[in-house]
């Protein structure tokens, strides 16, 4: 049963800084029939869960489709791999400090205008992408489309950490991870039948951008921002407190400090991410044109493949959500090391497998290998969200987010450099040592809380 216990303000604690329709929507007339809330957070709960589901899944769209047009842009532009690898690490450095950035505004804005808003953009910048023709203004564009994707993660962050009790966040959030696997899956197949049926790379931006405004719209319509914006109190477990407008700007800046920059394991479980993200994009960006040269296979088959191992993923982010939940607690850090060294174990197997190997080998070896790194890759937002508390969750994942994308200098560009002068074999033992690496880290934040919500901030 919800707690019925109100953050009780007078007015709506409006952020200075914010435009109108950014600003956090106001608290509605409470309910207080406790049947009545029961069955609202129900309703709402799998609304917001499904709606930011679909809506990330959707940003995936709208930045994973590069990756199927790549081989492709390659051959008809005449792109190096060096080059290519190039996008993808700036746009992902980008990405990362606007994922940030954005995070330290998402904290405080409302997070269905603000998603809905980014999706848009991004699906804008991949229009223009679509009509470019030169690599300079390719490369432009795209860099721009990385700032916008930051855009994304900051309102589902302070969605489930408003709408669940920390207890079932790493659940919730896990369930929620679907989107990236389901994302960036879909995009694989989705942009692997359009290049193979029109032959042309610049469809893969175009479908996928018209989809993501469609999304952008219905978010509008089914997204809300805090429980109190429709009647209901504070998820129980996460307290009462409100920044108002006085002070708002200080008390904002003492929380971040408190809850985000002064936590020693927020900064291990970002540092973790960097090795995380390097395996997981090494996968997700270079797997159409690696399974493609070291296996034989067809960008349409290798499409679908790189689906089996978001698919897997999918499977990996649930299980260790529910495990770390279940068994450890919510403590994430112990789930993740024996993810993390699985992982680095399952790509030395893939790695070995002769090119003439049954194809059932090839690809269920790739998925596990999916399975193991989509735990962490979960775990980590979800300890980064639940030891800053709703308070700075989106600034806190944010920060993780900057270590994990940049990561693309080595999953981008370093890989892609690396593969061109020595070959896959080089590029797998790659991502062997950052499994390792991510392994010792992780164990080094193995003592970290469950969550943060004992040693809330008065402000």
């Amino acid at each position: 049963m919800a707690v019925v216990s109100y953050a009780t303000p007078t007015r709506t604690s409006r952020v200075p800084w914010l435009p109108t329709f950014l600003q956090p929507a106001p608290p509605a007339d409470p309910i207080l029939d406790p049947d009545r809330i029961d069955a609202a957070y129900r309703f709402w709960r799998a609304d917001i869960l499904l709606s930011s589901i679909v809506g990330y899944a959707l940003f995936y769209f709208v930045r994973k489709n590069l990756s199927v047009a790549m081989p492709v842009m390659e051959q008809q532009l005449g792109i190096t791999k060096s080059s290519l690898g190039l996008f993808l690490t700036l746009h992902g450095l980008i990405y990362g400090v606007s994922k940030f950035a954005n995070g330290v505004v998402g904290d405080r804005a409302n997070a269905r205008t603000f998603m809905a808003l980014g999706l848009a953009l991004s699906a804008a910048c991949n229009i223009a992408f679509g009509f470019s023709t030169t690599v300079v203004a390719l490369g432009v564009v795209w860099m721009l489309n990385g700032w916008f994707q930051g855009m994304g993660f900051p309102p589902c962050a302070r969605l489930l950490t408003h709408w669940f009790p920390p207890r079932r966040l790493a659940t919730a959030m896990s369930v929620w991870n679907i989107s990236h696997s389901a994302g960036a899956g879909a995009v694989v197949v989705l942009c692997g039948y359009l290049v193979s049926h029109f032959g042309d790379w610049r469809m893969c931006f175009f479908v996928p951008a018209a989809m993501a405004l469609v999304v952008a719209a219905i978010l509008l319509i089914t997204l809300r921002d805090t429980p109190q914006s429709v009647g209901l109190p504070d998820a129980e477990g996460t307290g009462g407190e409100n920044v108002g407008e006085q002070g708002e700007t200080e008390s904002f800046r003492q929380i971040l400090i408190e809850k985000v920059f002064s936590n020693p394991y927020i900064w291990l479980f970002s540092l973790a991410n960097f090795f995380v993200y390097t395996i997981r994009y090494a996968v997700l960006d270079w797997g159409p044109t690696l399974l493609k040269e070291t296996k034989g296979m067809t960008l349409a088959s290798a499409g679908w493949t790189v689906a089996g191992f978001e698919m897997a993923g999918l499977a990996g982010m649930l299980v260790g959500g529910w495990l770390t939940d279940r068994y450890f607690r919510g403590r994430a850090a112990h789930v993740c090391v024996f993810s993390m060294i699985l992982c680095g174990a399952t790509i030395l197997v893939f790695r070995e497998l002769p090119r003439e190997a049954p194809t059932w080998l090839t690809i269920g070896t790739l998925m596990m290998a999916g399975f193991f790194i989509y735990a962490p890759q979960a775990l980590v937002g979800i300890a980064a969200a639940n030891l800053a508390t709703k308070k700075a969750a989106a600034t806190a994942v944010g920060l993780t987010g900057i270590f994990g994308y940049a990561s693309t200098i080595l999953s981008g560009w370093g890989l892609g450099t690396l593969v061109q002068h020595y070959g896959w074999a080089y590029g797998f033992g790659a991502m062997v040592v950052a499994a390792v690496i991510g392994a010792f880290v992780f164990a080094l934040a193995w003592g970290a809380p469950s969550h943060g919500y004992g040693k809330l901030a008065a402000a």
